[in-house]
């Protein structure tokens, strides 16, 4: 049967694709046993699925279109999202405006309800005086809380619909770049992940997160991490002859291979699970299909389905990462403003109430009678309405929103500065880091290897050597050697451009060593042809423990031939000869050693160099050696050359690096190289600038950390990390011993921050352990990337700095918006309650108090929290987790700004009337029509709040509060806005909004008194921080007992907060719960859509 045929339909296909599932639901020898009985072997199974090992699928657009009619597509479809109907019902069910609501529909019932008999007038003498017209009116104000109500519901549902949407497109670019390596017509290309198709052969390498089922064909060393779909941590090495089987969403742990892919999507083992557990079906079906799994099954779907879940609910129940440093000071915030908000309205509706009784039954001598009921009660509705609605006011529930939109926004922005966040809270926690732990390579260098020293023949070259001075026949080991020795899918390429550098495919430093036989003149692909891939005996890829990467051939006569390269000073140590002058080994003793480190390496090291040893070892006897001896393997080297390999610092670290120092981050640097190397790189970055600073190895830092008993002591870390800069030939363990005593440590005052680069599968339990993880995108394996918190699209420290200046950014757009609210807050809570308690009614109405409250809400949440960053942020230490929220300059402000505004307001409250010659609203009943007076003190209060919100734009005491105000088109349009809709509100909006018509002279009073506003701040800037040394900061966040306590209870907490309507907290409490979902659903950043906790991301949806 001719494989590959030019026109392929599906009856060519001699295989079904239940055949294949069955298949790889089958383990290690039953898969063997299997497949041998069935198809013979793994060669017939690529016959049959019309591919070749070789060369793969011819990938025409036609053939895979019809691939994936039989086969299916590499897609899991995700649930539906919710409908915008759906998040109308969510918002409400928000406790406060259901209150409204119900508050509203007795008000409106009351308005139409008429009592037969009996004097009305008598009823409410002492509360009315309007005519019956009025009266015909009362069911505006309940209409128009109706409204307004809707109003909130539309734009929160409309918020939430929006950035869900915006989430998915984001979800679906990410999964879009996703990209894997296969071969097609004999082309090595990259494809997105989407795009896979069974029968397509893919090249699979350390640190993969494999997107798709499929069966070895060819394999090195190969260990894949099966934990996540069976539950198992020992690593599961792969063979043909022993487990041929690899499965989507395991991770490849170590090793190289290729593998012809047998599912993809839902008929992939991940996809059958996620299947089985509901994932795109709508909830109705999930539902009744989870009553229907409720019944117990022996499959293996089945099994791994049951391990999945509970692996899943301890996932939950286990305490995870501490909460981010504004979260935890928000939900400690949220719970003392709620209370102080809900003790505010209970006493004015208390005084309401009591000055309404005494008033009518012991002074006015009223009778209550049934007639008279329903009036009474009218009365009693209202006021429990003032009541809502300073409960509405006090409480800031819009500072959800603003957290979301701040972090959305910067989100958004930060992709354009190559960052992509995967977890929202990172963004802001980011703005908090007090250390980085970075990476050498690609982060501080530029990742473009070139050797351009080398040791060879006995003589140490300063620049690379023509061919003609090297020995013919240490030019073919070298050639050999480099040749079969690196990864086959690293390769030079021609330039793009004319007069351009050649493009580096691949590993980065095995392009170094290739782009170092080019220079020599030696045709590497030549060797590559004559000894293919399929020919290589064994190999032993690069670890990190390691540090180095052999392949074995086997010669025709039968014996074989082993070439290694990796760290100098390592490898050195096993070769017990050296290649001479003439192309022939002699010995290499000790001291032969000493003189090469202290000659060769360390001079190349001193300048920055990677030092790579290239050696090679004849395995004289013809019988097969123990190739798992490692130790025996790996000895009685003959080394080759010494190499030394540039990888230029980037241009732009050294001075990102000063920024970093000088904004109050200590960078450290954490590498695999020599540690001559790492101190010239670090010298060069500027991350040693004095004798102070501490540079050691790995194998020093582990010794030292440790007591005469073997164990790791936190007090002896403290000893260590403060001064520590650089750490060289360092470990993934050794890495995340150091990012674990920093964060632990106690020796300062602040519980340190940090954030850690990784590029490693072995880099991830660093990067989890980290405040922040960042993974590189270019370089960085799946594993680390999954590991991570945000990924560097472009590897670079500068970066990093970026993401550092949008995450103060973040925290101090949201201590904008609470300097702003918080002085709304007070100034709105404290002129009601006077309002209740002198005038018996509130001279800011629930109509009105819902406006200010919308502007406060979404217009602000808008306007201050899409603050651009600026170089000002980075010239001032991190915060830290215990610094409080609100800081005493701000509490200053919201003092002050509240004194000047309740002054104004009570001035035109008290004496306006005199003042603007207009009639007294104080003495109108309260069913009586809008007045003047009434009307100016709320449009008054709203001017002042609109020019209040310029002055929140700087919290540090800046004097010059327009700068930048242009650059923020945001700011600029809700600011109009709000003004067009306050003038459409006063001059048209009448009863409904308790306004009446203002003239043009009381709207210059009323402007004139906002600008105030702006001129009052200035004041306010002289005033030292010092004068108000009584004032106590509050929002600090939770203690790390406290923090530890609520992780642990996290679950029951979520689970309760539905039943907290009693208490004060419930709004906070649903508030901050809304921060968690929102940031639940950028969990699909977590991990790709093949991964099972995939699952949880889409319940998000």
């Amino acid at each position: 049967m001719k494989v590959n045929p030019d026109r392929l339909v599906a009856a060519d296909f001699k295989v079904t694709d239940q055949e294949l599932r069955n298949l790889m639901e089958l383990r290690k020898t039953e898969a063997v046993t299997h497949i041998r009985n069935t198809y013979g072997d793994i060669l017939e199974i690529c016959e049959r699925l019309q591919t070749s090992p070789k060369d793969g699928i011819r990938g025409t657009p036609t053939e895979l279109v019809i691939r994936k009619s039989v086969f299916g597509e590499n897609f899991i479809p995700p649930q539906k999202p919710k409908t915008f109907l759906e998040l109308v019902w969510e918002a409400l069910q928000d406790m406060t405006l259901f209150i409204l609501e119900v508050a509203a529909i007795i008000s409106l019932g009351l308005a139409f309800y008429q009592p037969s008999g009996g004097n009305i007038a008598l009823c409410h003498t002492s509360e009315s005086g309007g005519d019956e017209e009025e009266e015909k009116t009362d069911w505006i104000e309940g209409a128009a809380i109706l409204l307004s109500v809707a109003c909130v519901v539309l734009v929160t549902a409309f918020n939430d619909w929006s950035k869900e949407k915006q989430f998915r497109g984001l979800q679906r670019r990410i999964e879009s770049e996703q990209k894997f390596t296969v071969i097609r017509k004999r082309q090595v290309i990259q494809v997105p992940v989407a795009d896979l198709v069974v029968g397509d052969v893919a090249l699979i390498k350390y640190g993969d997160l494999l997107p798709a089922d499929g069966l070895l064909l060819q394999g090195h060393d190969l260990k894949i991490d099966e934990s996540s779909l069976t539950g198992e941590s020992d690593h599961v090495k792969k063979s043909l002859t022993k487990d041929p089987v690899l499965l989507s969403g395991t991770h490849v742990m170590e090793g190289s291979g290729k593998m012809v892919i047998t599912a993809v999507g839902v008929n992939s083992q991940t996809g059958i699970i996620l299947t089985l557990l509901g994932v795109g079906e709508d909830k109705g079906k999930t539902k009744q299909k989870g009553k229907e799994r409720e019944k117990p099954s022996d499959s293996p779907d089945s099994v791994v389905v049951e391990k999945t879940r509970r692996k899943s609910s301890m996932k939950d129940s286990l305490p995870k990462k501490e909460k981010s440093v504004l979260q935890a000071k928000l939900t400690r915030l949220a719970v003392q403003i709620g209370k102080a908000g809900l003790m505010m309205s209970i006493i004015t509706v208390i005084i309401l109430i009591v000055s309404f009784l005494v008033r009518n039954f012991v002074i006015n001598k009223n009778v209550w009678t049934a007639e008279c009921t329903p009036v009474y009660i009218q009365y009693m509705v209202r006021y429990f309405i003032i009541g809502v609605t300073i409960l509405v006011v006090a409480v800031p529930e819009g500072l959800p929103l603003a957290v979301t939109i701040s972090l959305a926004y910067s989100v958004k922005k930060m992709m354009k500065d190559n960052n992509l966040v995967r977890h929202l809270d990172a963004c802001e926690t980011m703005g908090n880091a007090t250390a980085i732990c970075s990476d050498k390579t690609g982060t501080l260098t530029m990742n473009r290897m070139t050797v351009v020293q080398a040791f060879i023949g006995g003589k140490y070259y300063k620049v690379i050597p023509t061919p003609d001075s090297i020995n013919s026949t240490t030019l073919n080991y070298l050639r050999k050697g480099i040749a079969v020795n690196c990864a086959y899918t690293s390769k030079i390429l021609a330039p793009e451009k004319g007069g351009g550098l050649p493009r580096h495919i691949g590993n980065k430093t095995e392009c170094a060593l290739l782009g170092f036989l080019v220079e020599l003149n030696q045709d590497y692909e030549a060797v590559r042809t004559k000894i293919p891939e399929e020919a290589l005996y064994k190999v032993y890829t690069f670890n990190s423990d390691r540090k180095s990467m052999s392949t074995v051939l086997q010669k025709p006569d039968g014996s074989y031939q082993m070439f290694s390269k990796g760290a100098s000073e390592i490898l050195l140590k096993k070769c017990s000869r050296i290649l001479n002058s003439y192309g022939r080994p002699e010995l290499f003793t000790k001291q032969d050693n000493d003189y090469m480190m202290k000659n060769v390496i360390e001079p190349m090291a001193s300048e920055g160099l990677r030092t790579i040893c290239l050696a090679f070892k004849n395995f004289e006897d013809y019988y097969e050696p123990m190739w798992d001896d490692e130790d025996d393997i790996l000895s009685d080297l003959t080394c080759i050359a010494i190499v030394g390999i540039e990888d230029p610092v980037r241009p732009e670290v050294p001075e990102a690096i000063r920024r970093c120092q000088k904004a109050g981050i200590v960078v450290r640097m954490i590498t695999g190289d020599n540690i001559n190397t790492a101190r010239a790189i670090a010298i060069k970055c500027g991350i040693l600038r004095s004798g102070e600073n501490v540079c050691m190895t790995g194998h020093d830092f582990n010794k030292r950390i440790r007591n005469e008993n073997g164990e790791i002591r936190q007090e002896l870390i403290d000893k260590i990390w403060p001064s520590l800069r650089v750490l060289a030939r360092s470990s993934p363990s050794d890495k995340y011993n150091l990012v674990q005593g920093i964060i632990n440590s106690k020796i300062y005052e602040q519980r340190q921050v940090v954030a850690v680069t990784g590029d490693g599968t072995n880099d991830a339990p660093a990067l989890k352990k980290a405040d922040v993880g960042f993974a590189m995108g270019l370089a960085g394996t799946d594993v680390a990337k999954e590991a991570s918190d945000i990924i560097l699209t472009d590897d670079n420290f500068s970066s990093i700095v970026k993401a550092v200046m949008w995450g103060r950014n973040v925290y101090d757009s949201i201590s904008k918006f609470l300097q702003f609210q918080l002085t709304v807050n007070v100034v709105a809570v404290v002129v009601a309650f006077t309002g209740a308690c002198v005038t018996h009614n509130s001279p800011l109405k629930a109509v009105q108090m819902l406006w200010v409250n919308l502007i406060m809400d979404t217009f602000a949440s808008l306007a201050l929290a899409t603050e651009k960053p600026t170089e000002a942020l980075l010239k001032r230490k991190p915060y830290g987790r215990k610094k409080p929220l609100i800081s005493r300059t701000m509490l200053k402000n919201i003092l002050c700004h509240a004194f000047y505004q309740l002054v104004v307001v009570f001035v035109l409250l008290f004496v306006g009337e005199k003042i603007l010659d207009v009639e007294n609203g104080r003495t109108e009943p309260m069913q009586s029509p809008p007045t003047q007076h009434y009307t100016m003190v709320f449009n008054t209060f709203v001017m002042m709040q609109i020019f209040n919100e310029i002055n929140a734009r700087k919290i540090h005491g800046e004097r010059n509060v327009f700068e930048g105000i242009f650059t923020n088109v945001i700011f600029c349009c809700v600011t109009v806005g709000t003004l067009i809709v306050q003038i459409i509100i006063v001059q048209i909006g009448g009863k409904p909004f308790s306004c009446t018509p203002l003239t043009l002279e009381q709207w210059l009073w009323s402007i004139f008194l906002g600008i105030g506003s702006l001129l009052w701040g200035q004041v306010i800037i002289n005033i030292p921080d010092s004068f108000f040394w009584c004032l106590k900061e509050f929002g600090e966040g939770p203690s790390h007992r406290e923090m530890f306590q609520t992780e642990l209870a996290k679950t029951k907490a979520e689970t309760d907060y539905g039943e907290l309507s009693r208490s004060s907290q419930i709004l906070w409490l649903r508030g901050v719960k809304r921060i968690q979902t929102q940031s639940r659903v950028v969990k699909a950043f977590r991990a790709s859509a093949y991964d099972l906790e995939a699952s949880d991301s889409n319940k998000t949806f």
